[in-house]
């Protein structure tokens, strides 16, 4: 069980008080699967001792139609038409640090694979080009990009001016989190702003007109208030929803099934780890190791040709997160150490291949 730091019968606001990242609206995904914050020796995440005060009423189960279908509608666009004939697949874009040109190189290798590729967050590289810039280098090559937008390094006026710039870029969505600590990465030196948390960042993206997606951790705890935590961000806006890293498809499938039990009908789509190689696994046992299936990173790393049993074992996976019912999609989610973005970038787009080969063969 997930220890409380001896803090029990906290109140919310001594929580908000005691978190690193001042979170107003509850845990991020960030706590260990003992309770432990991700900021080292921080100890326990304070609002494990203040969840007699969790202020999410428990998710509607659905009876006769959608939850809240009379005053809530989530907006999904092309891709609900695009997941009604086939799976959608996101993935994740490999590239190196403050480099327009290994940005270009890896997206014309993954792009015509996928749906879009996802500009997020690398704990390893934390200087980056802002979200806006790296958007508009791609979009104006004629690249669907899903760009991450995170509240560690930006208060609420940055933030809404690179959602702006974002979507002036042409991005297809906007994916809304917290952010890791700085304490975490390699500019540990720099002070964290969470001037907002990804609830906020939610309510600010879809006032732009965004297509906004967020991260569900149904393996962080405190897990049986997870779900209540996800509905606050879908009724703050969110239209999609990534399953994060939780055990593989079995977790998943139980996650996704409570989402669905509440009545939301936007796009679900379920992360799976991509590991080719020995570098592609460090970086993905850096933000998921304990989440994966069990054996999968050294199943890969210690097979005679990695790349070839990595490129089949997450096709794979993929497949069957695809036939759990309520799963619209995948996020290929996964990076690559210095040097090796485009062999990852190939990797990638010869898993997305093979998974759309698969959902074409008839059963």
């Amino acid at each position: 069980m997930p220890h409380t730091g001896g803090f029990t019968g906290a109140s919310w606001s001594d929580a908000v008080a005691r978190c690193p990242k001042s979170m107003l609206h509850g845990p991020c995904a960030g706590v260990g699967a003992d309770g432990d914050c991700e900021v080292p020796g921080v100890g326990a995440c304070s609002f494990l001792a203040a969840l007699d005060s969790w202020p999410y009423p428990p998710p509607p189960v659905e009876a006769t139609g959608p939850a809240g279908a009379d005053d809530q509608v989530w907006d999904v666009g092309e891709l609900t038409e695009v997941a009604a004939r086939r799976p959608v697949i996101v993935a994740d874009l490999p590239a190196a640090a403050l480099s327009a040109d290994s940005l270009l190189d890896t997206a014309e290798i993954l792009a015509p694979a996928v749906d879009a590729c996802l500009l997020g967050d690398h704990g390893g590289a934390r200087v980056q080009f802002p979200p806006s810039y790296r958007s508009g280098l791609l979009t104006r090559r004629g690249i669907a990009v899903w760009v991450g937008v995170n509240c560690r390094d930006r208060n609420r006026v940055a933030l809404a001016g690179e959602v702006a710039a974002c979507l002036d870029a042409g991005v297809t969505g906007v994916h809304c989190v917290t952010g890791d600590h700085p304490a975490l990465g390699h500019r540990d030196d720099a002070p964290g702003v969470f001037d907002l948390d990804s609830l906020d960042v939610v309510a600010l993206a879809r006032g732009h007109g965004a297509h906004v997606s967020v991260a569900h951790a149904p393996a962080a705890p405190p897990t049986a208030h997870r779900l209540s935590r996800l509905m606050a961000k879908i009724d703050a806006g969110a239209d999609t929803v990534f399953v994060d890293h939780c055990g593989g498809p079995g977790p998943v499938g139980e996650a996704v099934a409570g989402l669905r039990a509440t009545g939301f009908t936007g796009l679900v789509l379920a992360c799976v780890p991509v590991v080719t190689s020995a570098a592609t696994a460090a970086v993905v046992a850096s933000f998921a190791g304990p989440r994966l299936p069990a054996g999968f990173l050294d199943a890969i790393v210690n097979a005679p040709d990695p790349t070839a049993a990595g490129i089949t074992a997450t096709a794979r996976l993929a497949t069957r997160m695809l036939a759990l019912p309520g799963v619209d999609g995948v996020n290929l989610s996964g990076g690559a150490q210095p040097g090796h973005e485009r062999a990852a970038a190939q990797a990638t787009a010869a898993i997305a291949n093979r998974v759309f080969a698969d959902a074409r063969r008839p059963t």
